[in-house]
């Protein structure tokens, strides 16, 4: 399929391809047992692969149309050899994730017609939320943008602290106020400065504590109408981190900040040290929000722009 034109750089292929290591192994793996013994796909094959495709983070109503597209090839087709199931799965996946309306960026880059670009990210406390905005700052900046950071997680003192020292790395200024402040006022506060200082890209961190749904939506609520004060169609992008070492309760911690803010975006961390990769195919599928961004290592370098096709790629490479 045309699907899957070589578009990462070489280095960045390599990186991707490493972070995913764990959980293709362990995918593999299984799927090399679900098909011992078989030289076609049949009824007692989809079983196991749909086994295998919940057991690897999938989640089972992503697995169910996966097994549906496969079963439609296989009454198409007539007969399908278990050695061409890497092929089909790659192409079926891709053209899954194709459907989700999410671009095809290789690049960091924000829309030309919006300055300051608003980015409120959101998440709870230790899926690797500071240190996504910390390295979103420094592939900005790379790129030529002038990036300002608001403390608006006002509830940890450690969290403030934590942007802090990323905005002495990346070397961009930050906004903050003292540990309780409220988050509303230093969201607005940054965006003042933002707008004064010629900001391109502005990146406001928010509390990253699960409280009761209603709380959490009335804080995010007012954070976004405060900011409307200063820049009236902001935020931009809500973008929600999520831990893929956690599989299935990556999912869960997705349907509670979706149900309580517009949850526009999806970056999803720590792939590099799990077998649950399969959870970014999952979550793409089920909740209709692009994953935007992937971690698959700890430096500065390895958050990646989500590319579909190249994560496929390496997936079933």
């Amino acid at each position: 399929m045309s699907f899957f034109k070589k578009i990462f750089s070489k280095e960045k292929k390599e990186t991707l391809d490493k972070g995913l290591e764990k959980s293709k192994t362990s995918f593999f793996d299984k799927l090399s047992k679900a098909v011992a013994g078989k030289n076609k796909v049949d009824d007692d094959v989809l079983d196991n692969l749909e086994e295998v495709l919940v057991s690897s983070d999938v989640g089972v109503n992503t697995t169910l149309k996966i097994i549906d597209r496969i079963e439609e090839r296989v009454a198409r087709d007539k007969y399908l050899g278990t050695d061409e199931l890497n092929r089909i799965l790659r192409e079926e996946i891709a053209g899954l994730l194709s459907e989700i309306d999410a671009g095809n960026a290789t690049e960091f880059e924000i829309p030309a017609n919006k300055k300051p670009y608003v980015i409120m990210v959101v998440g709870v406390n230790g899926v690797g939320k500071t240190t996504t905005i910390g390295k979103l700052a420094y592939q900005f900046k790379k790129a030529g943008k002038n990036v300002v950071l608001g403390a608006a997680d006002t509830f940890r003192a450690a969290a403030i602290d934590q942007l802090q020292i990323w905005a002495d790395r990346t070397n961009v200024p930050i906004v903050k106020q003292s540990m309780g402040s409220d988050p509303a006022s230093v969201a607005f506060d940054t965006l003042k400065s933002g707008v004064s200082n010629n900001a391109d890209v502005i990146i406001i961190d928010t509390a990253g504590r699960l409280h009761n749904k209603i709380n959490l939506m009335n804080e995010l609520t007012k954070i976004k109408k405060v900011m409307q004060k200063v820049v009236p169609d902001a935020p931009h992008e809500v973008l929600l981190v999520l831990d893929g070492s956690t599989g299935q309760n990556a999912f869960e911690q997705a349907k509670h900040f979706t149900a309580a803010t517009e949850v526009t975006s999806l970056a999803v961390t720590k792939l590099d040290g799990t077998a649950k990769g399969g959870v970014v195919i999952g979550i793409s599928d089920q909740f209709q929000i692009p994953v935007k961004y992937i971690g698959v290592g700890e430096g500065i370098e390895d958050l990646q722009v989500f590319n579909k096709f190249e994560f496929v790629d390496s997936f079933f490479k």
